[in-house]
C-alpha cells in the first residue's frame, strides 16, 4: 500500500496507491490557470518526473496554439533559487507553478503548503494558491489530529502554533490503513476467514489471500482524511475532490473546491476577496510607468523638484484621487524608450507594455489606448476616458470677399440664363406687342380717324420695361392687349421668384465669410495626394490603420506607409509642429486634438471620430489589483471627479479659441467695403455712362443747329454747364434746327381730296 507518488502509468496487480493519479493532479493545475485566467506562467521542477504530473498542462490547447506562453524550467541540485528567480522575472512572467521535493519548497514557500507557517507572506502582496487533499471537515479530523499533536510532543518535536496540522503523508498513511481494515471488516461481513501465515523474508512465497484483500480494497468506498477513497478500474484513484486553498492577511482561507466532474468551484466570499486584495493595498508603494504627453503627464516649472512633485497633469491627478480611494502610495517613473508599447515581428513587446511585462512596473498610465493586442499581453481598468481617432488639420485662411461677391448668390450659369431670359422675354414682347392690335392706338385722341396708329413698345421701350419689372421697378409703358398683359404676368411672376431668391441668398454671402478647407472628412482624405497624413510611430492609431479591413482606411494605410519622406512621427508634439507648417493632417485621438485646439486657434479638428475606444490604467497580466482600480474609475466617474479634473486640464484660461470664433462671427454681420465694393463700381461705372451719353446728346443735338447761331463746342458746354448748376429756372428759349441746303426746295401742296393730314415732300 503506497502512500506517495507513482509514475507508473499502471500499477501491478498487487499494488494500492492511495496517492491522487498524476493525470488527475494536472487537470487540477489546468483548471485552476484556466480559472484565473494566465496569459503566461513558469512551470519550475526539479524532479525529471514531474514533467509526468504536469503533462495534462503541458498538453492544453491554448498551449498548443501559443495563446499562452510557458516557461519551464529545471532547478540544478545545489543551484541559488534567487537566480533562477530573477530569470523568470526578467522574462516577464510572474505566476509559476512549482514542483519540487518537500525538503527544497522550503527556499520557496517553508515546506508543505497546508502546514506551514506562511506568515511572513500574508502582507507582501504575493498571490499563493494550492491545492489541499487533507479534509479539515472529516468526523475524525479533530481526533487524529490532537492524537498527532500530542505524540509529536512527547517525541520531542517542535511545538507548532496550530496542533491542526496534518501532513498530506500522515493522513494517507492513515487513510491506507482505514482501508485496509474496511477490507478485513468486509471479508469477515461475507464469512470469508482471514489466515495469516508466517512469513519469510528469504522465500517469495505469495499470500494466497493476498489478491483477494487488494481487490476488495479497490472495490470499496471509504471516507477518510484525504476525503472519499475509491479507485477507477486500472486502480488509480483518480476521482477525489481537492480543496481550493488561497492566502489571504488571515492566513490560508479556503476558495472553493475541485473535482474532476465539476471542475473548480469558487465558495470563498468575492467581497471578502477583494477587501483582501484591499488590505494588501494599505501602505503599499506601486511603481507607476508612464510617459511625458501634456496634459496627461508633463513637468512641472521650478527647480529643486524630486519625485512625484516634479510631474503634474490629469493622470497625476487621477492617481491621486485613485490613491485617496484605496490608500496606496505610489511613484512615477519614466519608461526608458519613450514609447507606449507595440509588438514587434518575433513577439517582443517595447515601451511602457513590456516594463509591465518583466514586472518593472504595477501600473502604467498616461493616454494609454485600451486594444485587442495589449489585452492579450497586459489587463486593462475600466476605461477612465471615451474617445476615437480624428483629423487635425490646419484652418485654412479666411475667403477674401471679392470686389463683385454680390453675384455671389448665383452662379454663372443662372447669370447667363437670367440675361438670356431678359433679352429673350423682351423680343417676344416686341413681336407679340406689334402683331396684337389692341397695342396699336390713335396719336391724336381728338382725331376720331386717324390715318396712323402708334404702338408704345418700340424695341427700346420693351427693354426699358422688362428690366423696370426685373429690378422691382415702374415705368410710364404698360401693356393694354391681354396677350401682352400675360407675357407681362408672366415675367413678373419670374422676376419676383429670382429676386426673392437672391435677395435671401445675399445676405448670406455678405455677412458670412466662409473658410474654404480642401478636406472635410477621412474620405476626402483618402482621395487626394496632395495633402500628406501620418500618425503616431509605434501607437495604437497607426495599428487601427495597419490592421483596418475597411476599403478608405486600407488606402490610407497603404499612402502612410509608402509615403517619402515618412508621414509618422515619434511625438504628438512633432505631429503638431508639421500640422502648423501646412499641407499635412495628423491623425490622432479625439480627447489629444481637443486639448491642442484649444491652445492652437490655427488648428481644427476635421470630421468626425472614424472608431470608438477608450483609455485605462494597464496592470499586469493577473494582476489582483485590476477589480479594485476599476472600481475607483467608477466612484470617481459617478462623483463627477473625472470631468471635473478634464475641465481643469483641457481648458485654456488665457486664451479661448472658441470666443475668439464667436467674436469673429458676430462682427462679419457688419458688412465691409470688400463686401460690397462691386455695387458702388457698378454705380460709379453706370454714372461716367451717363455722363458719356449725356456729352453726345448734347454734341448731337448742337450739330443740328445753324452754325451761324451756334458757337464752338466748349463755350456751348461751359455755358449749358453753368445754366444747370445755377438752377436759375426749369424753362429756357427754344433754338430753331437748320432748314435743308438752299439747292433744295420744299413744296407743301395740298391734295385736291381736302386730305389735310397727307403731307409730301418734294426735293
Amino acid at each position: 500500500m503506497e502512500t506517495r507518488w507513482d509514475f507508473r502509468v499502471r500499477p501491478d496487480n498487487y499494488t494500492v496507491n492511495l496517492f491522487p493519479f498524476a493525470k488527475t493532479l494536472s487537470k487540477a493545475y489546468r483548471d485552476l490557470i484556466k480559472n484565473k485566467e494566465w496569459k503566461n506562467l513558469a512551470i519550475v521542477y526539479e524532479e525529471n518526473e514531474a514533467l509526468i504530473r504536469l503533462q495534462e498542462l503541458l498538453q492544453d490547447p491554448l498551449m498548443q496554439e501559443k495563446k499562452r506562453k510557458v516557461l519551464v524550467k529545471q532547478l540544478v541540485p545545489g543551484q541559488e533559487y534567487r537566480k533562477l528567480l530573477k530569470e523568470i522575472g526578467r522574462a516577464g512572467v510572474q505566476n509559476i507553478i512549482v514542483d519540487v521535493p518537500t525538503e527544497n519548497i522550503i527556499s520557496f514557500l517553508r515546506h508543505d503548503l497546508h502546514t506551514i507557517d506562511l506568515e511572513e507572506f500574508q502582507y507582501g502582496g504575493t498571490n499563493i494558491s494550492g491545492f489541499r487533499l487533507v479534509d479539515d471537515s472529516a468526523r475524525e479530523f479533530e481526533d487524529i489530529s490532537q492524537v498527532w499533536y500530542s505524540g509529536a510532543l512527547g517525541f520531542g518535536h517542535r511545538k507548532t502554533k496550530d496542533k491542526t496540522h496534518l501532513k498530506t503523508e500522515v493522513a494517507l498513511m492513515y487513510d491506507a490503513v482505514k482501508l485496509f481494515a474496511a477490507a478485513l471488516h468486509e471479508l469477515d461481513r461475507r464469512g470469508q476467514d482471514v489466515y495469516f501465515p508466517a512469513i519469510s523474508c528469504d522465500t517469495e512465497q505469495p499470500w494466497l489471500q493476498g489478491n483477494i484483500i487488494v481487490n476488495y480494497m479497490r472495490m470499496i468506498t471509504a471516507r477518510g482524511l484525504t476525503g472519499e477513497i475509491k479507485f477507477d478500474r486500472y486502480g488509480f484513484r483518480s476521482d477525489l475532490n481537492l480543496k481550493l486553498i488561497e492566502l489571504t492577511h488571515e492566513g490560508l482561507q479556503d476558495a472553493g473546491d475541485w473535482s474532476v466532474k465539476a471542475g473548480i468551484k469558487i465558495t470563498g466570499n468575492t467581497t471578502k476577496a477583494i477587501e483582501e486584495v484591499k488590505a494588501s493595498l494599505k501602505n503599499k508603494t506601486l511603481i507607476v510607468t508612464t510617459l511625458l504627453n501634456p496634459p496627461y503627464i508633463a513637468l512641472k516649472e521650478g527647480a529643486n523638484l524630486r519625485g512625484n512633485s516634479r510631474y503634474e497633469g490629469y493622470c497625476v491627478d487621477l492617481i491621486e484621487e485613485i490613491s485617496k480611494v484605496l490608500g496606496f502610495k505610489y511613484k512615477f517613473r519614466e519608461v526608458a524608450d519613450h514609447t507606449y508599447g507595440k509588438r514587434n515581428e518575433w513577439g517582443e513587446w517595447n515601451g511602457m507594455i513590456r516594463e509591465l511585462i518583466e514586472g518593472k512596473a504595477d501600473l502604467a498610465v498616461v493616454d494609454l489606448t485600451i486594444t485587442y493586442e495589449r489585452e492579450d499581453a497586459v489587463d486593462f481598468t475600466m476605461p477612465f476616458m471615451n474617445l476615437g481617432i480624428s483629423i487635425l488639420f490646419k484652418k485654412p485662411s479666411r475667403k477674401i470677399p471679392k470686389l463683385f461677391s454680390f453675384l455671389s448668390p448665383l452662379s454663372l450659369e443662372v447669370w447667363v440664363y437670367m440675361v438670356t431670359a431678359f433679352l429673350g422675354v423682351s423680343l417676344f414682347l416686341f413681336i407679340v406687342a406689334r402683331f396684337s392690335p389692341y397695342e396699336w392706338t390713335n396719336p391724336h385722341p381728338c382725331d376720331p380717324h386717324p390715318d396712323t396708329l402708334e404702338n408704345q413698345f418700340t424695341l427700346l421701350n420693351t427693354l426699358w420695361f422688362t428690366g423696370g419689372s426685373l429690378l422691382q421697378q415702374g415705368c410710364e409703358v404698360t401693356p393694354r392687349a391681354v396677350s401682352t398683359r400675360v407675357v407681362s404676368g408672366i415675367w413678373w411672376f419670374f422676376t419676383l421668384i429670382m429676386v426673392s431668391s437672391y435677395t435671401a441668398n445675399l445676405a448670406a454671402f455678405l455677412t458670412v465669410q466662409r473658410m474654404s478647407s480642401p478636406i472635410e472628412s477621412a474620405d476626402d482624405l483618402a482621395k487626394q495626394t496632395s495633402i500628406q497624413y501620418g500618425c503616431l510611430r509605434s501607437g495604437s492609431t497607426q495599428a487601427f490603420f495597419k490592421d483596418s479591413n475597411i476599403p478608405t482606411f486600407k488606402r490610407m494605410w497603404n499612402f502612410m506607409e509608402s509615403a517619402r519622406p515618412s508621414v509618422f512621427v515619434d511625438s504628438n508634439l512633432k505631429g503638431v509642429e508639421r500640422v502648423k507648417k501646412g499641407n499635412y493632417a495628423f491623425l490622432m485621438e479625439s480627447t489629444s486634438i481637443e486639448y491642442i485646439v484649444e491652445r492652437n486657434c490655427e488648428l481644427m479638428q476635421i470630421g468626425g471620430l472614424l472608431d470608438s475606444k477608450g483609455y485605462g490604467i494597464a496592470t499586469p497580466s493577473g494582476s489582483p489589483y485590476r477589480t479594485l482600480l476599476s472600481s475607483a474609475i467608477l466612484k470617481l466617474q459617478e462623483g463627477g471627479i473625472l470631468e471635473i479634473l478634464k475641465q481643469k486640464w483641457w481648458k485654456n484660461k488665457e486664451k479661448n479659441c472658441i470666443k475668439e470664433e464667436a467674436s469673429l462671427s458676430g462682427s462679419a454681420s457688419e458688412l465691409g467695403l470688400d463686401n460690397v465694393g462691386g455695387v458702388f463700381v457698378v454705380l460709379s461705372s453706370g454714372l461716367c455712362m451717363a455722363c458719356l451719353i449725356v456729352v453726345l446728346e448734347f454734341t448731337w443735338k448742337l450739330r443740328k443747329l445753324p452754325s451761324e447761331e451756334r458757337e464752338p463746342l466748349c463755350v456751348e458746354m461751359c455755358r449749358e454747364m453753368k445754366f444747370a448748376i445755377m438752377c436759375r429756372g426749369d424753362s429756357k428759349p427754344v433754338r430753331k434746327e437748320s432748314l435743308p441746303p438752299s439747292n433744295s426746295l420744299s413744296l407743301i401742296q395740298f391734295s385736291s381730296l381736302g386730305n389735310l393730314n397727307s403731307k409730301e415732300t418734294i426735293s
